[in-house]
């Protein structure tokens, strides 16, 4: 880009790609990582039942289309999904047309692929849903305003030299069909297809899509899709943004409502410098010719390296003092202490070259790429600084093919942005900004679907054999399961990382103009220490902000913070060390075949990988908590087809715990109030012990019976507990002298394991609760995690209970768990007369421990009458949401089964127990 005072209109230079200029590339400028644009519409998933073959051409109010933008009808759409399902299908009986779902960023050295593959079909026979829904007066009606379904946002690179991998990846999986849906008749004939693509490549291949593919590349405006991408992102993603300084990343939260405006420098051949002020609201301020193809150009002219990698990983081995003049040569190796200059401060880039009697070849390359690397960083952090001034912006996102997630080009920038505002500004840089441009291209489409969609509806998740880990390419993309099994047998070895690392140097030298350069931590820094891990992005509409949380902006669901090296140290190795005792349990659960023992083995090996990229670099897949390492470890049980592990011994769990419920209910039938109330919170406690996600407990297995370790563990409970708030919560439950509190209106019981957990301890809670007047819903997992009990489970153990139990019974028959019996929540005269209702609704999640920022609709829907929340276990009530506040009165019941956590947390000792009871939040 020209500098200041140049017309960008008329700079012959005019860079708005990110990817850098070759010159063999005839058809324009190349696309790339960072700017251009390849345009994608999400193809619209609806399902119905019956083969298409034999449904009849929809009929209808279908909307125009208007060029190649697709539309929907959205007449007569309507929510389609089952109890076991996270991500309803949004059927629409009258679309007649189809939604792309594919978008290119073609650059001159990677082509960037997104595309939209859709969840599967599941009946709608869920009658405990159902009655829940008419209970809560949820309809279809409020959610037809989503035109995207439940499904997944795939991120896929490849070389642009191997184009023809990526074509045959696109027709592989028939990418870039207009496929029809059911009701139409029959496939639209080869040749229709558009497909949105921005970058130089999106002119230069389009003969080539033709040909191959039978498709037409329309081209969109890259500055449009580049700014279209990054405001998505920075909407969407909630750890999108982060810092980098010091080889360390640190994550932002970027508040939707207060993003505009901010400075989008784009980094390729050029700088484009861009002030976004809104959706389309944007224009490019500024820029300099001095960018990506500058340090690239002298570089090759200087070093005679053939590509930019290779030029950047010289520089990682350089030492720029040899050449830089520094503050000290001029000075006698002494500060210029009165204008606040170090000795060590670059005084002049390739300052030394002027004096020294040398040649170029008596210079190292590597210094010479470091030098270059130094003088242009530092430069395009100046140069964004003084226009973030300009404007009065607090906030520059970088991005574009030069920054490429570089660890010394990142911190260089960082430490220029942030020496000339002294601190006031920030350098932040985007998780996916190789990607800006297709999803930019993405967002073109009229009808994309992204545009309501927020960052609670998406969930990021890693799964094994993508064509890129940590940034690096190392293979096709895998087509199947079987595939990915044989991949992962060949290439990863257990314990070990899937890319080696590459030795890095340390700088020792210092900055430009004032100020210093970043020292990286350790002994060496990875070439790709900052090369983030991208995932699929699931799109689930359905996900909400659990709407009792006191302050949501500032929620943190992690109780422990792994950006410490010790605890992330500590957790990873607990981890690792469970790992074959887990595959053991998923292995039997699906007979011990050997297809079983393959994938056991193949899901070993990847986990062990996830846990060995997260060691070295903690911030790979975004901000770490042991939250989100508990759910990528059931994701990649998932992955390679591991439904449920603990399959056969929740079963034979909960058969044990069952035979003696009756005797446990009479018992505390026998009881007063008071003592039975302290019964309850001690079964609760007690009963938490059974949890094979801990090893100490998993070795109390092995000594006796459920029903032994059950009593042993309440025969110990003495008070005062380590956190002890019985009495408080007694006086709200019992009152104190003969003031008798009003009974709680709806509690929410966040249960945890299945056995003697759930139907010892919290169902006879949750009976208490019923026969004082409460509505009870208890909240369980929507997929299997380790033995926790899951939502699909409940119905059928409460049915079991209520055999025993009365109580039970008509709570179950009125909140509709038990389908026979259930009562019409619309017929008046049953329900004055009935108890109140037992319900059992799903999280929204399948983990061990719970994130409030992403639950399901229907619980969001059951806490608006809640006013008792009871957050039991260690993963829902230690690990996560130990410090959380809610706009109601909270319970947080656990025994701790870890040392570490029982010492870092309460100052405790394993088995000692929480029970900490809060009152409303009134902040």
């Amino acid at each position: 880009m020209g500098g200041p005072g140049d017309d960008s209109k008329n700079d012959p230079i005019l860079e708005v790609n990110d990817e850098l200029k070759q010159q063999d590339n005839k058809g324009g400028a190349e696309g790339s990582s960072g700017g251009n644009k390849a345009k994608a519409a999400i193809q619209s998933t609806a399902r119905v039942g019956g083969e298409r073959d034999n449904m009849a051409p929809a009929s209808g109010n279908s909307i125009h289309r208007s060029g190649s933008r697709p539309q929907l009808d959205l007449s007569k759409a309507a929510i389609q999904g089952s109890s076991e399902e996270r991500d309803p299908t949004i059927l629409l009986p009258n679309q007649s047309d189809d939604i792309s779902h594919l978008a290119l960023d073609i650059g001159g050295s990677l082509i960037k692929l997104v595309y939209f593959s859709r969840h599967e079909d599941y009946s709608n026979d869920d009658k405990r849903k159902k009655t829940i829904k008419e209970r809560l007066g949820i309809s279809n009606g409020n959610r037809i305003s989503y035109p995207v379904l439940g499904g997944r946002l795939h991120f896929v690179k490849f070389e642009t030299n191997k184009i023809n991998e990526c074509l045959d990846f696109i027709h592989s999986k028939q990418l870039h069909r207009r496929e029809c849906y059911p009701w139409n008749p029959k496939n639209l004939p080869l040749g229709s297809g558009i497909i949105k693509a921005t970058g130089g490549g999106a002119y230069k291949f389009a003969d080539l899509f033709k040909e191959r593919l039978g498709v037409s590349i329309e081209k969109e405006d890259e500055m449009d899709c580049l700014v279209a991408g990054a405001n998505f992102l920075l909407k969407a993603i909630r750890h999108e943004a982060f810092t980098h300084m010091e080889g360390e990343k640190e994550f932002v939260q970027i508040d939707p409502n207060d993003l505009y405006p901010y400075l989008l420098v784009n980094v390729g051949s050029g700088v484009s410098i861009i002030k976004v002020d809104g959706e389309g609201k944007f224009q490019r301020v500024s820029g300099t010719n001095v960018g990506g193809g500058t340090y690239w150009g002298l570089g090759r002219l200087l070093t005679k390296c053939k590509t930019f990698d290779e030029l950047l990983e010289l520089s990682q081995k350089g030492d720029n003092r040899t050449i830089d003049m520094l503050v000290g040569d001029i000075y006698g190796g002494t500060d210029y202490s009165k204008i606040g200059l170090s000795a060590s401060t670059i005084a002049s880039s390739f300052g030394k070259a002027i004096s020294e009697n040398k040649e170029l070849e008596d210079y190292r390359p590597e210094d010479i790429s470091l030098s270059l690397l130094r003088m242009i960083s530092y430069n395009i952090g100046q140069i964004s600084y003084l226009n973030a001034l300009r404007f009065g912006l607090k906030r520059i996102f970088f991005g574009g093919f030069f920054i490429r997630g570089h660890a010394y080009t990142m911190d260089t920038i960082s430490f220029a942005v942030q020496f000339w505002s002294k601190g006031e500004m920030q350098a932040m840089f985007l998780r996916h900004e190789g990607f800006l441009g297709a999803l930019g291209a993405f967002m073109s489409y009229e009808k994309h679907g992204l545009d309501d969609l927020m960052s609670h509806q998406l969930v990021e998740r890693f799964p094994m054999g993508a064509p890129y880990t940590g940034g690096k390419i190392h293979g096709p993309p895998l087509g199947d399961l079987n595939e990915k099994i044989s991949w992962m047998e060949k290439f990863v070895l257990k314990g070990t990382e899937i890319t080696a690392p590459v030795p890095m140097i340390p700088s020792k030298t210092t900055g430009l103009g004032g100020f210093e350069v970043p020292s990286s931590r350790g002994s060496a820094l990875r070439s790709d220490a900052s090369a983030l891990n991208i995932g699929v992005l699931h799109l689930v509409p359905t996900l909400e902000v659990f709407p009792l949380l006191a302050d949501p902006k500032a929620y943190e669901p992690n109780t422990i913070d792994l950006s410490d090296h010790s605890e992330r140290e500590y957790w990873l190795t607990v981890l690792s060390e469970h790992l074959p005792d887990l595959v053991d349990k998923a292995v039997a659960s699906e007979g011990g075949t050997e297809d079983a023992k393959r994938r056991g083995d193949a899901f070993a090996r990847a986990f062990s990988a996830h846990l060995a990229r997260l060691m070295e670099e903690p911030a790979a897949y975004g901000k770490l908590g042991l939250a989100n390492l508990l759910e990528l470890r059931e994701e990649c049980l998932r992955e390679f087809q591991f439904v449920d592990a603990y399959r056969s011994i929740k079963q034979r769990e909960n058969e044990a715990s069952l035979a003696v419920l009756p005797d446990l209910l009479e018992e505390l039938d026998s009881m007063s109030e008071e003592a039975r109330l302290l019964t309850l919170i001690e079964g609760v406690l007690a009963a938490n012990i059974f949890d094979w996600g801990s090893r100490a407990c998993v070795d109390l297995y092995h000594k006796g019976t459920i029903i032994e370790i059950y009593r042993m563990s309440r025969n110990k409970m003495q008070r005062p507990w380590r956190v002890d708030d019985f009495d408080a919560f007694k006086e709200r439950m019992l009152g104190s002298g003969s003031e008798k509190p009003h009974p709680h209106k709806r509690a929410l019981l966040f249960v945890d394991n299945s056995g003697a957990d759930i139907i010892l301890g919290m169902l006879p809670l949750a009976r208490e609760f019923l026969r004082r007047g409460t509505e009870v819903v208890l909240v369980a997992n929507s997929h299997p995690a380790l033995n926790d009990v899951t939502a699909m489970e409940l119905p059928d153990i409460v049915a079991e209970a209520a055999k025993h139990c009365d109580i039970l019974r008509r709570a179950a028959e009125t909140g509709g768990l038990l389908v026979d019996a259930m009562i019409n929540p619309s017929d008046g005269s049953k329900q004055n007369s009935a108890s109140p209702p037992l319900m059992v609704v799903e999280n929204g999640c399948g983990s061990p421990c719970i994130d409030l920022r992403q639950v399901s609709s229907e619980l969001a829907a059951m806490a608006k009458d809640a006013d008792l929340i009871i957050l039991e276990g260690m993963g829902r009530a230690l690990h996560t949401n130990f410090n959380a506040r809610f706009k109601c009165e909270a319970l947080k019941l656990a025994m701790v089964k870890n040392q570490r956590l029982a010492e870092k947390l309460i100052k405790g000792n394993i088995y000692d127990c929480v029970c900490r009871y809060e009152p409303p939040c009134r902040c």
